[in-house]
């Protein structure tokens, strides 16, 4: 799953503060690329809860968002192998 947030404000060179729609605590994230204040961000991580209205997700610490917030992204998945890898014996 994906929430876009917003940068607030840059706490040091490496650590960004950010504001998550409908969650009400401050988050700082790892980001070593020149964002600016006002900028969206999207952060994506693992659903480990769905209630009837929040879903959880692992962004580092758990982080509980409104289920309208969020939007699902697909998990990368590799090809898959038309040949097997060893000869087949006849």
């Amino acid at each position: 799953m994906a929430v876009t947030a917003t940068v607030r404000r840059r706490v040091d060179e490496d650590t960004v503060s950010v504001s998550i729609p409908s969650y009400d605590f401050p988050h700082a994230i790892r980001d070593s690329s020149k964002v600016k204040r006002g900028q969206q961000i999207e952060l994506t991580g693992e659903v480990t809860r769905i209630d009837d209205e929040t879903v959880t997700i692992a962004l580092g610490p758990l982080v509980t968002v409104a289920i309208d917030k969020v939007r699902l992204v697909e998990k990368y998945r590799p090809p898959t192998r038309k040949k097997p890898l060893r000869d087949m014996v006849d």
